[in-house]
């Protein structure tokens, strides 16, 4: 006990000394903080669960068990909906506190509030996207709901309940590091956590960067540059899908876009948020059961972005992995079906530029009409310093995000987001009826309530139905409609309508026997609706269905090693091109072993192998050198997909773009290669010097899982895993797969096997943080206890708690 008080105390002082200069401002008081009787000595545990085993709460109508297994899970048996969500909100704070108040905070723009001045633009940039806007209208909608509502209200019931009982001694590590308290929960900051995943899944667009790309490139370069699809690419719902229903085109009206254009832009969501799903039916499994695996690639955080959970209650058993702050399973399972999620590809943020009748911005022009404004003005509270005031400019399209006050280069641009977030969204609804869908046609009605973000959706049933429907509230575009900035004067570049949601593209029992996502093409060409996303995945489907293909009676052993396949796609269609511009004749013997090392790799990101390491150093010497037009510009520019480039050096090997602009001469593709191969060799050496160790591919691209507040000793790196981002096994820097499960389902019950990169627990202090971290890089998975009431027997159990009603 005294040596894991040790370590942890030695853990926190290094930690101290980082937080000195991470928070730059007052320090915690430091009786408070280092007494041995309220300070973080009290956050040091040495079990890995400390919980009363019985609580009295009055607002519970009868009791409810939770029971944790050995992974720590929790499993909520409750008589009634606001119970078991009120065990969930109560049981997921207790282990994830600060994580869930500060990721709400972050969403609605109040960080400068906790560390001070220098979060006050993100702050702005927060308000002024308008994540509060859409939750206060999406908690509107949610209190027309009763069902819903008493959801909501149970969930925030059972964390305050928790926040109430705490003292100082109590408190996460954090709030003392950063000296404050937790504040009340509230139903609209569960909204709030909604809004913030909709930013990071469904905010990416590429709008004001295409204006400026069509500007300096001209029409026929940009399209060169930037392809809306090719022919030859493997969508989401298999070509040659009945859509089931027809529909006629929307025409294109003659309008024209504004010349406006932009040197800044506010920061995009993570392009690489994306995951992989994938079902096979029981036709092609070993043992006739359905298959269903999922995993969410996201950034790579500790504490972690999921929290698993089993709910039971009537007309509920629900498990899977939940998201800290809001109620219900996210993707999981129950006892008949099983759904997994991947991010939907599909544009819906759009860009418009408002011409306001004067400087007082209380008009603007809507065709022959003006319209009025509406003006919110944002206190900001700062952190030892002042607050400050900014003025958001609200349109019926949204907020103006770029204006005289922010980033819209005095009174040149006035840029108002649209964006599907901002509705009134149900997703909860959607969340609260596929929890308790028992077959296929429930689990689509569900959907008739989702705005977004938008997802594909992969279903499996015991009963043998497999499906992938993808799902969200889009609006019908015309061709090209949302790539460019819009005209806010000209009503014909408005969205006209939504398409409903019955024609949302769905596939259910295909031929081949399974269905897939992985961030692709939504659909092809046959689609009657126009579908465009500025940032396609070409490889890790492809890799998928590949395999898919090829595989029979399958088995769980299979999508777990799918699951982690480190084949890089990218690589076997770029390297050997590469390769065979690269000039042999007067190579160095160090080089020339590099050259034979590449010529014989097999193109798997293995975690020991130096090949992966050299490929990818070289690549991305090479396509900066290609792309070096963009670096010049004053214009914001986004650079061409990593596929496209491979596209043009295959096909257009003369092309322009490979000359190098701060030269006289005029180089070439070949010279490009060779110059970038000389190059990636000296960055290689100069990192093995610096390390004094070879460059193995987990150690070069540091694999790490990082505390929210980027605290070192809260975090791990050099995890050693493969694969790489555009691989199956997405996993690079800060960046992977965050949750991985795989399910098999019988009309007997559900098995299924999960894992994360972190853990149950949020406290740094506790023996079980980051304890899957392991399992996770070497596809060790957890099977899943799934439990069908509260008196059922476990030699997993090891640990029960009560909640007593006072009745």
């Amino acid at each position: 006990m005294k040596l894991i008080r040790f370590i942890f105390a030695l853990g926190l002082t290094l930690t101290f000394f980082f937080y000195l200069n991470f928070k730059q401002g007052k320090v915690p008081p430091l009786g408070s903080f280092l007494s041995p009787f309220t300070g973080f000595w009290q956050n040091g545990e040495t079990e890995g669960l400390s919980i009363p085993a019985s609580l009295e709460a009055g607002q519970l109508s009868n009791p409810v068990t939770i029971k944790f297994d050995d992974a720590y899970i929790p499993h909520i048996f409750a008589q009634n909906d606001y119970d078991v969500y009120f065990a969930q909100g109560y049981v997921t704070a207790f282990h994830r506190l600060w994580q869930m108040e500060f990721q709400v905070l972050a969403a609605a723009g109040r960080t400068a509030e906790i560390v001070g001045k220098s979060q006050l633009k993100f702050d702005r940039i927060q308000r002024r996207k308008g994540l509060a806007y859409g939750a206060k209208r999406s908690l509107e909608a949610a209190q027309k709901d009763p069902e819903i509502m008493n959801m909501i209200q149970g969930y925030t019931d059972g964390i305050n309940y928790l926040i109430d009982e705490l003292d100082y001694a109590d408190y996460p590590i954090e709030y003392k590091l950063l000296d404050y308290a937790p504040e009340s929960w509230t139903n609209l900051k569960v909204m709030l956590l909604l809004k913030n995943m909709a930013d990071m899944l469904s905010r990416g667009e590429n709008d004001l960067e295409n204006t400026n790309a069509l500007q300096v490139f001209g029409l026929e370069g940009f399209n060169k540059l930037f392809p809306e699809s090719y022919v030859d690419i493997d969508p989401v719902i298999p070509k040659g899908t009945d859509w089931g229903f027809d529909s006629a085109p929307i025409e294109q009206p003659q309008v024209t876009f504004p010349q406006v254009f932009t040197s800044e832009t506010i920061d995009k969501p993570d392009p690489r948020n994306g995951s992989n799903n994938f079902v096979v039916s029981a036709e092609r499994t070993a043992n006739g059961k359905v298959l269903l695996a999922n995993e969410p690639d996201l950034s790579l955080n500790l504490p972690s972005i999921w929290y698993v959970v089993q709910l039971n209650a009537p007309g509920i058993n629900t498990m899977g992995a939940s998201l800290p702050g809001a109620p219900n399973v996210i993707i999981g399972f129950n006892d008949s079906i099983a759904w997994g999620l991947t991010n939907a590809k599909r544009d819906v943020v759009d860009w418009y530029n408002i011409n306001f009748r004067n400087n007082k911005r209380e008009e603007y022009q809507y065709d022959d009409k003006w319209l009025k404004t509406e003006k919110v003005v944002e206190r900001f509270e700062v952190r030892e310093s002042e607050d400050f005031y900014d003025t958001i400019v609200y349109t019926h399209y949204g907020p103006l995000t770029y204006d005289r006050n922010f980033l819209g280069d005095s009174n040149k641009v006035n840029l108002a987001m649209k964006w599907t977030a901002h509705e009134g969204s149900r997703e909860l609804k959607t969340l609260y009826r596929v929890n308790r869908a028992k077959n296929y046609d429930e689990f689509l009605d569900a959907f008739k309530y989702y705005t977004g973000p938008p997802q594909n959706f992969a279903f499996a049933s015991a009963h043998g139905d497999i499906a992938l429907t993808i799902q969200g509230k889009f609006p019908k575009k015309w061709q090209g409609q949302g790539k460019f900035l819009l005209d806010g004067r000209d009503s014909r570049q408005e969205w006209s309508s939504i398409i409903p949601y019955e024609h949302n593209a769905t596939v259910k029992n295909p031929e081949r026997g399974f269905v897939s996502s992985a961030n692709q093409h939504p659909v092809d060409s046959t689609y009657p609706y126009y579908a465009y996303d500025y940032n396609y995945e070409f490889y890790r489907n492809r890799r998928i269905n590949d395999r898919l293909k090829l595989l029979n009676r399958v088995t769980v052993k299979d999508m777990i090693r799918l699951q982690n396949d480190n084949y890089n796609y990218r690589a076997s269609e770029s390297l050997p091109l590469m390769l065979d511009y690269l000039d042999t004749t007067n190579m160095t013997s160090e080089k020339d072993k590099i050259y034979h090392l590449l010529k014989q790799w097999d193109y798997f990101a293995e975690p020991e192998w130096i090949a992966p390491t050299v490929y990818q150093v070289w690549w991305d010497v090479l396509y900066e050198l290609i792309w070096d037009e963009f670096d010049s510009q004053e214009l914001k520019l986004s650079k061409p997909h990593v596929f496209n480039t491979i596209h043009i050096m295959t096909n257009d090997s003369s092309s322009k773009f490979f000359d190098i602009q701060a030269t006289p001469t005029k180089e070439t593709l070949d010279e490009l290669v060779n110059i970038s191969f000389v190059s990636a060799m000296e960055t290689l050496q100069k990192w093995k010097d610096e390390n004094e160790s070879e460059y193995a591919w987990y150690l070069y691209k540091n694999t790490r899982v990082k505390h929210l507040l980027g605290l070192e000793p809260f975090s791990f790196d050099q995890v050693k895993i493969g694969g790489y981002n555009n691989i199956v096994n997405a996993a690079s820097g800060r960046h992977g797969p965050s949750w991985r499960m795989v399910v098999e389902l019988d009309v007997e019950g559900p098995k299924a096997w999960g894992i994360y990169p972190g853990s149950q627990s949020g406290n740094p202090g506790n023996p079980t943080y980051g304890h899957m971290i392991e399992g996770w890089a070497t596809k060790n998975y957890v099977p899943l206890l799934f439990l069908n009431s509260p008196s059922e027997e476990s030699e997993r159990v090891i640990y029960s708690q009560t909640l007593q009603s006072e009745n």
